[in-house]
């Protein structure tokens, strides 16, 4: 057998739903095992289509979907849903392909508007975030949801310099073009804003099983945020809130034992295999020797 056949598939994309045998690719910032070989999404994009499909209940009958920032990836993602209108938005700095260029602190868009709102990591380049955070909420309709994430560190409050120089920009935010690593503020910021979230991390979500199933980042945050004040408690692995984690369990439990019986299986054909070949080299060996007896025979009868 060969070696592709041989080799049991070890992960599955979400973003582009299929099945990946071959190696995941480093990412931008030269992690390991990051992008899908296929697609090329990254850890976020699985997970936003994860998170998505978690809920699909409350996004039927979109109207407008705005996306900041938008990506290829996500951009795929998100016209699954069928919204009437999708509306990709951003500055223009990078030159992606958007609908308009507009800037988040002055959204284009009427009060109460969106039915669904991403916006992955834009806001640490906002100089005036919270003017951003009240544009989301005020764009937002009644039944809004908005997925938010950005760069955070835990245990420390947000810093932030908007005036500094890209060289300090580097040295403290990571990019040339972020102004703030955000900290443990950064849910009462959403809430002064309008903004009623819970934290959502993968584990929590889905169980330790599945993110490395579907290749995710544990650490990863997404805030789902709706029109409101209140700051609901983080969505914690093995919480009351994970009943997805018990499903995933059990799936992917009862397929490392599929997986099992498959590689038991292949190693028994590598097995008998083996033996066919050693019969077939034996018989072949046999074959000629045993055509040179007949023929010295025949020669022998012949002479006499």
């Amino acid at each position: 057998m060969t070696e592709s056949r041989q080799h049991v598939s070890s992960a599955y994309c979400a973003a582009c739903g299929t099945t990946v045998s071959r190696e995941f690719r480093r990412g931008p910032d030269g992690r390991p095992h990051v992008k899908c070989p296929r697609c090329g999404s990254l850890e976020r994009h699985r997970f936003l289509s994860l998170l998505l499909g978690v809920l699909a209940p409350e996004l039927r009958d979109l109207d407008t979907v705005v996306e900041i920032g938008p990506s290829r990836q996500s951009t795929v993602l998100i016209d699954q849903l069928g919204a009437r209108r999708r509306i990709g938005l951003d500055f223009g700095y990078d030159g992606r392909e958007v609908d308009a260029l507009a800037c988040l602190t002055r959204l284009p868009l009427r009060d109460g508007s969106v039915d669904l709102l991403v916006c992955y990591h834009v806001l640490e380049h906002v100089p005036d975030d919270a003017a951003a955070m009240h544009e989301i909420a005020r764009v937002l309709s009644p039944r809004g949801i908005a997925l938010l994430q950005v760069p955070i560190r835990m245990g420390v409050p947000t810093e932030e310099d908007p005036a500094a120089l890209p060289e300090e920009r580097l040295r403290r935010f990571g990019q040339v073009d972020h102004v703030r690593w955000y900290g443990d503020d950064f849910d009462s910021r959403l809430s002064e804003a309008g903004l009623s979230s819970v934290r959502v991390t993968p584990p929590a979500l889905l169980g330790e099983a599945a993110v490395e199933w579907f290749h995710l980042m544990p650490h990863e945050m997404v805030w789902v945020a709706r029109p409101g004040k209140e700051v609901a408690a983080p969505m914690l692995a093995g919480g009351p809130a994970s009943g997805l984690t018990a499903a995933f369990d059990a799936v992917l439990a009862d397929l490392a034992l599929t997986r099992a019986r498959v590689d038991r299986a292949r190693a028994r054909g590598d097995r008998l295999a083996a033996q066919r070949d050693a019969l077939l080299a034996r018989l072949g060996a046999v074959r000629p020797r045993r055509g040179a007896e007949v023929v010295t025979r025949l020669r022998r009868a012949a002479h006499l």
